[in-house]
């Protein structure tokens, strides 16, 4: 793909994401569908770092998965390095090469007949038909880049610790020097204190390789650490977007107010945050309420909420809000 000198490296508008359901017709003869990703609009900065949060069910895979071209988008564009993906032909081998994602599971991720040092070859073959010298002096580079050695890259997964299986998968991402790589949870299935470790090795790569990440994740303190942009995702929908120093600290939304409030702390006296309770359930992405599809659950929610869908407005510098009544956070 040709470069282009553009500001933001990723732009999503208006993406769409629709499964049609088993069940297929509605009583009222009308096809059904879950929402999984509804009208969400993003900017990525070059070399920065926007985490996607939100819980479990609420879209945030699937937008990577839909960005990436993994599954196809209902609706909407996404633009990629100044290219819109879903109104030009893609050659999916080149964008490959600048797009790479790292998965939640190193352990399902990555072959287990295959050694290390083959995983990790695999794209640079693939993708940048190099000879054999010099694919391995590169995999030896990248090994090194991620704290691993050569003996460990003679290795089968098997004989390998979560947190190194996860270094080979960021290594296999990296290796064909992506623009762009996404993180869908890389540090959720690994201890606390390798998450530690992951996490720096992730800033330290993205400074000497001039990465931009969107990162995947449910958990607040990993958004605050790495990333540099926050969007707050529920049912399908962004409801709140902005620099994560200020979302962290000034939350508007009612959601992501008890979202970062149910954050667990070291000391719990420190919370500052308005403490907001949540009652009932996620609601259905066959059937979602009409208007925001948080207010059955918001202790703000008036009728206007049930009526119309509020759209996301700026509050400040950057910081853009799906509220009618982000007053009441203030």
């Amino acid at each position: 793909m040709a470069s282009k000198s553009t500001v933001n490296i990723l732009e999503t508008v208006a993406l769409r994401k629709y499964y049609p359901t088993r069940t297929g017709i509605n009583p009222l003869g009308k096809r059904r569908f879950v929402r999984a990703v509804d009208d969400v609009s993003l900017t990525v900065p070059r070399g920065k770092t926007l985490a996607v949060v939100g819980e479990s069910g609420c879209g945030k895979t699937t937008l990577a998965r839909t960005i990436l071209l993994l599954t196809p988008p209902t609706g909407g564009d996404i633009i990629f390095d100044g290219v819109n993906l879903v109104k030009t032909k893609v050659n999916l081998k080149k964008l490959y090469r600048e797009m790479q994602m790292v998965f939640q599971d190193p352990e399902s991720s990555l072959d287990p007949r295959v050694k290390v040092k083959d995983s990790v070859a695999e794209p640079l073959g693939l993708l940048d038909g190099g000879d054999r010298e010099s694919v391995d002096k590169r995999v030896s580079e990248l090994l090194m880049a991620v704290g691993l050695s050569a003996e460990q890259g003679e290795r089968m997964p098997a004989h390998l610790s979560g947190g190194q299986k996860q270094r080979v998968a960021i290594a296999r991402a990296i290796a064909p020097q992506p623009k762009l790589v996404i993180l869908d949870e890389p540090t959720s299935a690994l201890d606390a204190s390798v998450q530690a470790q992951i996490l720096t090795l992730l800033l330290d790569l993205q400074k000497k390789f001039n990465l931009t990440y969107v990162l995947i994740t449910h958990n607040i303190a990993v958004a605050h650490y790495l990333s540099d942009t926050i969007a707050v995702m529920y049912a399908g929908n962004l409801v709140e977007y902005g620099p994560t120093k200020e979302i962290i600290s000034k939350p508007r939304h009612p959601y992501t107010v008890t979202l970062i409030s149910s954050a667990p702390v070291p000391n719990p006296w420190k919370r500052n945050l308005l403490n907001i309770e949540i009652k009932g359930e996620v609601p259905s992405a066959i059937n979602p309420p009409q208007g925001c599809k948080f207010h059955p659950r918001c202790p703000y929610a008036e009728k206007s909420c049930s009526e119309a869908h509020p759209p996301l407005e700026q509050i400040s510098q950057g910081h853009y809000v799906a509220c009618y009544f982000v007053d009441k956070t203030a």
